[in-house]
């Protein structure tokens, strides 16, 4: 077998997939594309800006490449990213991977104090940021106790990444890696507390590409991607770059905010296939369109996962549009989508069925697998799970055991395969002396049609009992009154086990989440 080359035997499900001993992922991703035909077909579409062919794309990344290690960044040191989505992200990403630096994206919504202590925690030797984060960014790096060598813009005048671009050459030999090599970091969304690295090797973005981006949803050459879920993290990365690289289709990029009005010109102007969202925004378009009805017709699939997907909304969003949501989940450890719905084979509510190539189970405390209906901790398996998180080996050993990961949630499987999520293992409830899911609740909750997003959290009554208590945000903050807090309450007591209903109801105008979508439920306890 040729240098960093990938195999697949399609004859079977999943389709086996074999790598060159020599494998630089950059390669089947990005040069590939020249071998096969497409260098004059586009693969990346600005909202607002130009087009990237993939003969330009991969010129691009041979002068990205050449232009850091020309800056002195070496094999094996990182590059934190803090860049939107636009054509230097791919090019920065992907030049370091070829000159075999490790990329590493951060999340571009955060604060100097968290950029600060990625900057300690990782030792990078280079960042490259986009000029509008340029308020958070330079402050963390005056705070920073590590001192990066390398310090870019990722574009306009002066030295930045772009600027240096010009000046290198757009020749560029692939540096030698293993499969299993490192390649890439993403930090954990924190969730539950500090941002952790996460390491992945070079064949993590073949196996999710294919396993989820082919075998599942089915993106081939024709198709157009657009993810509102922005590049910086494992859900968006996926869908807006790796899937339409892996598939040699087209990706649109949008570098501002996913607001239900942008969401729906960028679709009604490039005319998407594919497109992935979360279920907040997929709430919040279903309110636009009671001012205005978008044309969604080009669209073939639409992809939620970053909180499980309430069967309400989901029904609403179809019977708006005709369209099923197909909801999945999937981890930054994980890379991506790992249980989904498919087109024809779905349920309310259920994240889905394992994807291609992972296995899911069930455990109790002890590690044992539970009975179909039972709910525990979900173990996942499968060939993109994180080598280890950075200098964290307690964690790392804690997440992984004999192969399996431990993803933190807690789940429950239907006699049919599905999974259903209660929501996170921390996150539980226990009622009266039985486990409650805040899911379960939540959903109950905004299936009321004067409620757009609830979250549910445990809180000590007056004898000390753990009781559920909600966080709910309105699709019109003016109806919030005593009167909305006792149709509420009537609604969850008429819907669900008497147990579970809130004992509070709290009206705020948002949640606190992850760049994901996660709620993050521990800010409400901690409140």
């Amino acid at each position: 077998m040729a240098d960093h080359t990938v195999t697949l035997d399609t004859s079977t499900s999943p389709a086996g997939i074999s790598y060159s001993d020599n494998f630089n992922v950059a390669v089947p991703f990005i040069d590939r594309h020249l071998a096969e035909g497409r260098g004059t077909r586009v693969i990346i579409r600005q909202h607002g800006g130009g087009t990237v062919t993939y003969a330009e794309l991969a010129e691009n990344v041979n002068r990205a490449g050449n232009a850091l290690t020309g800056l002195g960044l070496g094999p094996g040191e990182r590059l934190l990213m803090m860049v939107k989505d636009a054509p230097e992200f791919f090019y920065a990403f992907w030049g370091a991977i070829k000159a075999g630096i490790i990329p590493v994206p951060l999340n571009t919504l955060l604060r100097a104090k968290d950029y600060a202590y990625m900057i300690d925690n990782s030792e990078a030797a280079g960042i490259v940021y986009s000029a509008e984060f340029a308020g958070e960014v330079e402050p963390a790096i005056e705070a920073a106790a590590h001192k990066p060598a390398v310090i870019l813009k990722a574009a306009g005048d002066g030295d930045s990444l772009l600027g240096q671009m010009a000046g290198a050459s757009a020749d560029l030999d692939p540096v030698a890696a293993k499969p299993d090599d490192d390649c890439f970091w993403l930090y954990s969304s924190g969730s539950t507390g500090s941002p952790k690295g996460v390491v992945h090797a070079h064949k993590d973005m073949v196996v999710t590409s294919q396993y989820y981006g082919v075998e599942t949803i089915g993106i081939g050459e024709k198709d157009v991607c657009f993810s509102a879920a922005k590049l910086f993290f494992a859900y968006g990365l996926g869908n807006g770059m790796t899937f339409p690289l892996w598939s040699g289709c087209e990706a649109v990029l949008f570098d501002g905010a996913p607001t239900p009005d942008a969401m729906h010109e960028v679709i009604e102007t490039h005319k998407p296939s594919v497109y992935f969202a979360v279920p907040t925004l997929y709430a919040a378009q279903l309110r636009a369109m009671d001012e205005r009805e978008p044309d969604l017709s080009s669209l073939r699939a639409c992809i939620s996962a970053g909180e499980a997907l309430p069967p309400d909304l989901l029904k609403r969003w179809t019977d708006a549009t005709g369209f099923t949501i197909l909801d999945g989940i999937g981890t930054t450890e994980i890379l991506h989508i790992f249980l989904s719905n498919r087109d024809g084979d779905f349920k309310p509510g259920a994240s889905g069925k394992t994807v291609p190539g992972y296995e899911g189970r069930i455990v109790d405390d002890d590690g044992n697998e539970v009975p179909d209906g039972e709910t525990g901790s979900l173990m996942i398996r499968g060939d993109s799970l994180l080598k280890q998180y950075w200098r964290n080996p307690e964690k790392t050993a804690a997440a992984l055991q004999g192969g399996w990961m431990y993803t933190g949630d807690t789940y429950y499987k239907d006699e049919d395969g599905f999974f259903f999520c209660c929501g996170r293992s921390d996150d539980m409830l226990k009622v009266g002396g039985i486990w409650c899911s805040p899911v379960e609740i939540e959903a109950k909750l905004v299936e009321h049609p004067k409620v757009m997003e609830a979250a549910v959290v445990g809180r000590a009554d007056d004898e000390e009992l753990i009781k559920p208590e909600a966080f709910i945000v309105l699709n019109d903050a003016g109806d919030a009154s005593d009167a909305l807090t006792g149709e509420l309450l009537e609604h969850c007591k008429s819907g669900l086990a008497r147990y579970k209903y809130p004992r509070w109801f709290n009206f705020v105008d948002e949640l606190p989440k992850t760049a994901t979508g996660k709620i993050q439920r521990f800010k409400l306890r901690d409140g």
